[in-house]
């Protein structure tokens, strides 16, 4: 079902700003001027907030293409001369009101799912096990945000049986919202946790705002061992006749339950124990069986004897699955229909990995799943990516899409092009429809199957491209991906390219509008890798980047990084290299100040940011220095001063805010007489990171953000940050230690009782240093902590691991990150996280990922 702007305006009880001669059907919903992919067909909604405001990317919109918008204020029509605007008092409200319309033209069932964890893995197993049954149409990801959710909803069409959306919010009256788009028959509570909860007076009001979303529904799945929400689902319904509750449990507690579990065992196997009987399977598994399942006074669905398995064994994921079987009953489906499918329950993958490969190439890999949201999803992360490298897409048939074979593949052709595909390889026996329907200028190549590709791999010969590997599971795409990737050491830094946008939000929030900002990404982007990390934040529209030294900014123009870049310690003999590739100096001293005005004579013209010092005496012009800077500045119009800048010493230490003040004081001081002899304003910056969240005064026009990109940060600030960096290394051999022997050189590790030793795949090369050794520093083995045993080698490094049973060669190990925090490394090694981030070797293998 499309809509044209007509039919739109009336949805939306919007006002005509301006009209178009055509009025073609809308079948996108755009909210970012960067995703354009199909512009004649969508609909570009201006959202604003606190520091984003979607009006001032209309004309980049309409440069792309984009004929039909959605705003929230008068803009300027002189350079849209056919494009149509409608105007609406909320472009937010709006996009949700025409997501509910949409909704509510279609009868299929909907679950909806609510909860502060496990929402989207319970989305989508209940996907994997009704997709045979159901054409299933769900949210893609985790898109269960304000804008999330309408997104979501608009993908439903007229082939859908069935629909599955999850919805999260983080203040109040959020739900509501969500709760009319969404409109769920079915709903589903997985859980209460700390998550968002510094938006909520309370966890009581939390509750009660998530169970806002099943004002519509007429059956709620809730786990009864959360007490707290059971009460208020048993509130929900007893409030309206016909409502049907179905809890399950795994307490044993008094109460009438569907079903209930009463206790898991593992002994080199799992089990799971019902009420009526005991069941053993496979330790990688965990089965239960069902007895009955009751409901409103009648029998739902009766079972004797009925086994279920889930090849799973941790708690999260039985909770998980016992959501599933609940909402599965609940729906009426015979647990006949499904219990075999449990069996075969896959790990929900719902990260993008961007690696470096052979051949100088860059692999995304997307090998777990493969549906139409998701390509397109994919299709966008990597054209964020790609600057320079033809991107290159290698893809599986697809699986059980509700959709005609020919109507699917035409959509599929349909993105390819759109997103820019310079090349193209299929894999199985459907996929090859696909070689009529691409357009001529890609080249394309088909494989039955997967050792087929493989078998071909050298022959195709990729090189310096942007290889995306997407593929449904049973394609097994994980064996193209490892044929693909750069061999490397296997100590590997994964960096959380999610985690570091939100980071960035949390600074941005606390800055006011107009205040700009620019991104630290020296030293490799604090040893998380530069261009990777530049390109990331230039995609997320920051207004500066800043370099150590000239050949970190070449780097980045040659990545394809177009940002403006300061360079913070130019030299001479990098004039000519900074002139070329467009990089901006920092000048701190007459001296290079001299220096630059000879290579640039009165005829080049150059980008140039003057350094103060004002009291970090580490780098900067002096009060002193004033009459000869400006002298030669205004004898040389050409060096044009982009911004005027100190460095705060200590804007992170309470203890010195009265130093800091008076650094603030001098910078103001020495700034206007520099402003004055230009004859202009450049802008003024001097808070870094701790500056930013503790003194908003002094954010003048720009801030400065570094390690707190990364996760660190100080005060209230640190507990709103989410970690970036995880290092991780693993289990090479455990050998069994007898009483009395040492480990390690200089036998500095003594054994005191018969041990299980680990050495795992880390050394002082890499970055752990000595410090670590010697039983000062733990690291992270299936959850426990392990600690250091002997000095740390230069490859390698031993930790005890006789507490921890389960440890086996080739496991991985959590060297820092969300536990142990890289804080606590720093402490063992007397330094800052700063140096751990930096200390770590260029050969440990850096792994990009975003959800």
């Amino acid at each position: 079902m499309l809509y044209t702007l007509a039919q739109t305006r009336q949805i939306l009880q919007a006002t005509w700003l301006q009209k178009s001669h055509t009025d073609t059907c809308v079948e996108h919903l755009l909210l970012d001027s960067r995703s354009i992919t199909t512009p004649a067909t969508s609909l570009f909604f201006a959202l604003s907030g606190q520091r984003h405001d979607g009006h001032r990317f209309v004309h980049a919109a309409y440069q792309a293409g984009v004929r039909k918008f959605v705003v929230g204020r008068e803009i300027d029509l002189s350079e849209l001369p056919d494009a149509a605007v409608l105007l609406v008092p909320d472009t937010l409200a709006a996009l949700q009101t025409l997501a509910a319309h949409h909704r509510a033209q279609f009868r299929l069932p909907v679950i909806g799912i609510t909860g502060s964890n496990g929402k989207t893995v319970v989305k989508e197993w209940l996907y994997q096990l009704t997709r045979h049954h159901f054409r299933v149409v769900r949210s893609p990801k985790s898109y269960n945000s304000q804008v999330g959710v309408p997104l979501s909803v608009w993908q439903i069409r007229e082939e859908h049986t069935l629909g599955i959306f999850e919805a999260g919010i983080s203040r109040p009256d959020e739900m509501a919202r969500l709760s009319q788009i969404i409109r769920p028959d079915i709903g589903i509570f997985t859980n209460l946790g700390p998550a968002h909860r510094e938006g909520f007076p309370s966890d009581q009001v939390k509750l009660q705002e998530k169970m806002r979303l099943f004002e519509s529904a007429q059956t709620l799945v809730v786990c009864a061992d959360h007490p707290e929400i059971l009460a208020a689902a048993e509130a929900w319904a007893a409030a309206k006749p016909g409502r049907e509750l179905y809890s399950w449990s795994k307490t044993g507690r008094p109460g009438s339950f569907e079903f209930r579990v009463s206790s898991v065992e593992s002994s080199g196997h799992s089990k799971l124990k019902t009420q009526n009987s005991t069941l053993t399977i496979p330790f990688t598994s965990v089965e239960f069986r069902v007895s009955s399942f009751e409901s409103g006074g009648h029998s739902k669905l009766k079972t004797q004897n009925s086994t279920l398995t889930i090849p799973f064994t941790d708690a999260a994921s039985i909770e998980n699955a016992c959501h599933c079987v609940a909402a599965l009953l609940a729906m009426g489906i015979p647990v006949s229909e499904f219990s075999r499918r449990l069996k075969h329950l896959e790990p929900v993958e719902m990260r993008l990995e961007l690696k470096a490969g052979i051949n100088r190439c860059t692999v995304i890999n997307d090998a777990y799943s493969n549906d139409l949201a998701s390509l397109r999803i994919a299709l966008q992360f990597a054209r964020q990516q790609s600057r320079a490298e033809a991107l290159v897409l290698i893809l599986s048939d697809f699986l059980q899409s509700g959709k005609g074979k020919k109507q699917l593949y035409a959509e599929v052709a349909k993105a390819i092009a759109e997103h820019g595909v310079r090349r193209f390889v299929g894999i199985g026996s459907d996929i090859p429809v696909l070689r009529n329907q691409l357009p001529a200028d890609i080249p394309a190549a088909f494989y039955p199957d997967t050792a087929a590709f493989l078998q071909d791999l050298q022959r195709l010969d990729f090189h310096d491209d942007l290889i995306l590997v997407k593929g449904a599971r049973d394609f097994a795409f994980e064996r193209i991906a490892r044929r693909l990737e750069q061999k490397a050491h296997k100590t590997v830094l994964e960096v959380n390219l999610g985690a570091l946008i939100h980071n960035l939000n949390v600074y941005t929030r606390l800055l006011r509008p107009g205040i700009k900002m620019m991104a630290m990404v020296k030293a490799a982007g604090y040893g998380s890798g530069s261009a990777e990390v530049a390109k990331l934040l230039e995609f997320h529209q920051v207004d500066y980047l800043g370099v150590a030294y000239a050949d970190e900014g070449i780097e980045l123009r040659q990545a394809g990084v177009r940002l403006p870049i300061l360079v913070l310690n130019p030299e001479p003999a990098s004039f000519d290299a900074l002139a070329r590739h467009h990089l901006e100096p920092e000048v701190y001293s007459l001296t290079l100040l001299d220096e630059l005005i000879r290579f640039a004579g009165k005829n080049r013209e150059l980008a140039i940011h003057l350094k103060l010092d004002t009291g970090m005496h580490r780098l900067g012009f002096e009060p002193a220095d004033l009459p000869a800077l400006t002298e030669r500045l205004h004898a040389h119009p050409n060096l044009r001063v982009r911004t005027v800048f100190s460095h705060l010493s200590a804007g992170d230490a309470p203890a010195h805010d009265a130093f800091t003040h008076a650094q603030a004081a001098a910078f103001t001081a020495l700034y206007e007489p520099i402003a004055a002899a230009l004859g202009y304003r450049p802008l003024r910056h001097i808070a870094n990171t701790g500056g930013i969240a503790r003194f908003p005064e002094y954010h003048f026009d720009m801030v400065r953000l570094g390690i707190g990109l990364y996760g660190v940060g100080s005060g209230a600030v640190q507990e709103q940050l989410q970690v970036v960096n995880t290092l991780k290394a693993t289990i090479s051999q455990i050998k069994e230690i007898p009483s009395g022997d040492t480990v390690g050189y200089n036998r500095n590790g003594p054994v005191t009782q018969p041990s299980r030793i680990a050495t795992i795949s880390i050394g002082y090369a890499d970055g752990l240093l000595r410090l670590a050794g010697n039983g000062r520093y733990a690291v992270l083995v299936h959850g426990l902590r392990a600690p250091t045993i002997g000095n740390v080698c230069m490859d390698m490094t031993m930790v005890d691991v006789t507490h921890i049973p389960a440890a086996r060669e080739g496991d991985e190990v959590v060297v820092f990150g969300e536990q142990p925090p890289v804080q606590e490394l720093a402490a063992c090694l007397q330094t800052i996280p700063y140096e751990v981030f930096t200390n770590i070797a260029e050969r440990v293998k850096r792994v990009y990922w975003q959800e």
